[in-house]
């Protein structure tokens, strides 16, 4: 029994003094694989892979939902690759909004830096939790939850959403309806919604069928 407990704690030794690497940065030549990319070697990693400016400047609002956002995810930000972490900028101007959306990859937590934003998120049980956040507020919102932002004030309001994931991923909801060749029918079946309205509607976001 004590020759067992012996090999068991020598196991267990090896295993936490088993070489980790400090970081796996990505190499972006590879392919990506559900656990990330594979790591660039040791001798090529700097510390501009540990650094971005990106979130830094404003993004480009000019456009139909007068928003921009601008990720530091693994293929922005290399270093990031396998830590389980990321960040994003959301500038959104007045009248603007980030539509409904998930991020299958992640849980988001919403930082408000700028101006004001009206953001919430449903429940799988369909309960509705919405709030009006103001600089300095923080909001969580769960892995795999439909959630949105809309600018709440008269200013453009800026705010940083960190991940629980370096590839939170992200589907739009009005973009999965009616931004691609989804048959109008199906649309039309499955949101109840009648067919002029689908057709304007792809018309707008460019989908067809």
């Amino acid at each position: 029994m004590i020759h067992i407990l012996f090999i068991l704690c020598s196991l267990l030794t090896f295993s936490a003094n088993a070489a980790v690497q400090d970081f796996c940065v990505a190499d972006l030549k590879g392919p990506e694989s559900p656990a990330g990319y594979s790591c660039k070697p040791a001798a090529t990693v700097t510390v501009d892979d540990f650094v971005s400016s990106g979130v830094g400047s404003a993004g480009n609002t000019s456009n139909i939902i007068k928003a921009a956002v601008t990720p530091a995810f693994t293929e922005q930000f290399p270093g990031v690759n396998g830590l389980g972490i990321s960040i994003a900028r959301l500038d959104v101007a007045v009248g603007g909004v980030i539509p409904m959306h998930t991020h299958p990859g992640g849980s988001e937590l919403l930082l408000v830096t700028q101006g004001s934003i009206q953001a919430g998120f449903i429940s799988s049980a369909n309960a509705v939790y919405v709030k009006t956040l103001k600089k300095g507020d923080i909001m969580l919102f769960p892995q795999g939850l439909l959630h949105f932002q809309v600018n709440a004030g008269g200013v453009t309001a800026v705010a940083y959403a960190s991940f629980s994931s370096a590839t939170p991923g992200l589907q739009i909801l009005d973009f999965a309806l009616f931004a691609n060749d989804l048959p109008s029918k199906l649309v039309e079946a499955t949101t109840f919604l009648d067919d002029a309205t689908v057709k304007a509607l792809k018309a707008v976001l460019g989908g067809t069928g």
